[in-house]
């Protein structure tokens, strides 16, 4: 049997030992410590760990050994859209002319990536319906900020700055929705869902009014279900002077058959690190580039990426801009993921990535709906939900005790308790990139885990137990987490 790797890089430390030794230099060296303040100069030589680079690579391949992700098997964490990033695309992003300029340099020697950048920009207003993109937020919350701090320079403009106080977002929103109009300075209204799993839309008539400012959506919503009333939705917001924002996390399920700007959305942001097979997951990078129509156009971020003839340039000459958001263009190299997946697919492929990613979703719900409840009746788009209330009350075995123990089957949990108005709630997103095979793999997983649950219901509450990290006792790690390794400061 193989012995599980566990140590630390510490613990494996031994003095003498290193991983690359370079002659002694006989090259004169600047003591830059002189130019520092003498309270930032380190007093003690680092204690790092002494190993050869054999130990070195081990060490950090059984870490990678340990992670679970899209390559270990499949991964329908929903609303994320953990998808294939295909290697073409790394390929691409490594070439020189991409990985090796620097951001501050003059555009005249970056041409090909500023071109790069304003056909990305392109493509993503024909995807999305909008007039203008700008690409420099870094993620998904940080378009969403960027696209509500436009519209409060937008109202601003207009006078209204201090009449419109309001967002509205639905109880099904993306938890970053109230969060970010609470940042941008505003109070958040929430609209309740119908019991179909919708929006109220009699609701929302109620709430909107002279001091509204928008409202922050997103269609298919988190419940994977698409608001079949979205145009009377945004309707009603335009009619009292508000402006509405599409959450573009979703995008996935419409590209190449529906876009916010027809269904009149004033802004949108895209999360390319989800939707277009940027990496995603680990903390980043992500990407979340917003387009917005004309109205907006004059507070996009600067600077901005424009043509002028055959010439690429740099321009911050728009004084109503929101200003700079992120440094330069956001994260360069997740772009260029982005731009190579679109001209990999083309329009076509994009609008068969939708249809193929609804198709996954209703297919794997109708395989598995007799074992779970499914709370909404009305077909899924990309994702969709489950209740394990029944299984809570019978077994009680919960939706993070099944998320677990698909661990055992090869299969990264579904997102647990999310959206809230579910109870026990899994949301599950097989994404486009899986064939029927894999579909199966997980139908067949959770079908079997809910037979255990009724024979034997504490193997699955006390999963997982194939992984090599058993279950954490995550009270204690959350009120009395350890942050430091003791050992390494002795």
């Amino acid at each position: 049997m193989l012995k599980e790797y566990n140590e630390l890089i510490f613990e494996i430390s031994q003095p003498g030992h290193v991983s690359y030794d370079l002659p002694e230099n006989d090259v004169p060296t600047y003591d830059l410590t002189k130019d520092l303040p003498e309270y930032l100069n380190r007093q003690e030589v680092a204690k790092l760990p002494e190993v050869s680079e054999l130990q070195l690579v081990r060490h950090y391949t059984a870490l990678s050994n340990k992670n679970f992700g899209i390559e270990s098997g499949p991964y329908p964490l929903g609303s994320c859209t953990m998808k294939y990033n295909p290697k073409v695309n790394e390929t691409i992003a490594a070439l020189d002319g991409f990985s090796q300029i620097h951001p501050q340099q003059e555009p005249e020697t970056a041409q090909g990536a500023l071109e790069l950048l304003h056909n990305l920009q392109e493509y993503l207003a024909e995807i999305t319906g909008m007039d203008h993109i700008s690409l420099q937020p870094a993620a998904g919350a940080h378009g969403e900020l960027a696209a509500i701090l436009m519209f409060k320079a937008f109202h601003e403009a207009n006078g209204e700055g201090e009449q419109r106080k309001n967002i509205i977002v639905p109880d099904s929103a993306h938890g970053t929705n109230p969060a970010t109009a609470t940042v941008a300075g505003y109070e958040t209204f929430e609209i309740p869902s119908t019991k179909e799993g919708i929006i109220d839309i009699e609701a929302l008539k109620q709430v909107v009014n002279e001091e509204t400012a928008g409202i922050m959506l997103t269609n298919p919503n988190t419940a994977g279900l698409y608001e079949r009333d979205i145009q009377e939705i945004v309707d009603i917001v335009h009619e009292v002077g508000g402006l509405a924002y599409y959450d573009g996390a979703n995008s996935n399920a419409i590209m190449g058959i529906s876009n916010p700007g027809a269904m009149g959305f004033d802004a949108v942001h895209l999360n390319l690190h989800k939707t277009f097979t940027g990496p995603h997951g680990g903390g980043g990078p992500g990407s979340g580039p917003i387009g917005v129509k004309a109205n907006l156009e004059a507070f996009l971020p600067v600077p901005r990426i424009e043509k002028v003839d055959e010439h690429y340039v740099i321009n911050s000459d728009y004084p109503q801009s929101i200003g700079r958001i992120k440094g330069n263009f956001g994260n360069f190299g997740v772009n260029v993921r982005a731009y190579s997946y679109i001209r990999t697919m083309g329009a076509d492929g994009l609008t068969q990535v939708s249809k193929d990613a609804v198709l996954n979703s209703n297919y794997l719900k109708a395989r598995i709906k007799e074992y779970y409840d499914v709370p909404f009746a009305q077909h899924c788009m990309h994702e969709f939900v489950v209740s394990c209330k029944r299984q809570k009350v019978e077994h009680n075995v919960n939706a993070k005790d099944i998320g677990k123990r698909l661990l055992d089957y090869g299969i990264h949990s579904p997102t647990t308790y999310f959206p809230l108005i579910v109870e026990e709630c899994l949301m599950i997103e097989p994404t486009e990139t899986e064939s029927i095979r894999e579909l199966d793999q997980i139908a067949d997983a959770f079908i079997s885990i809910s037979k255990e649950i009724k024979e034997d219901p504490e193997i699955v509450k006390q999963a997982p137990h194939l992984t090599s990290v058993r279950r954490l006792d995550e009270t204690t790690a959350a009120r009395k987490p350890v942050l430091t390794y003791q050992a390494s400061l002795q």
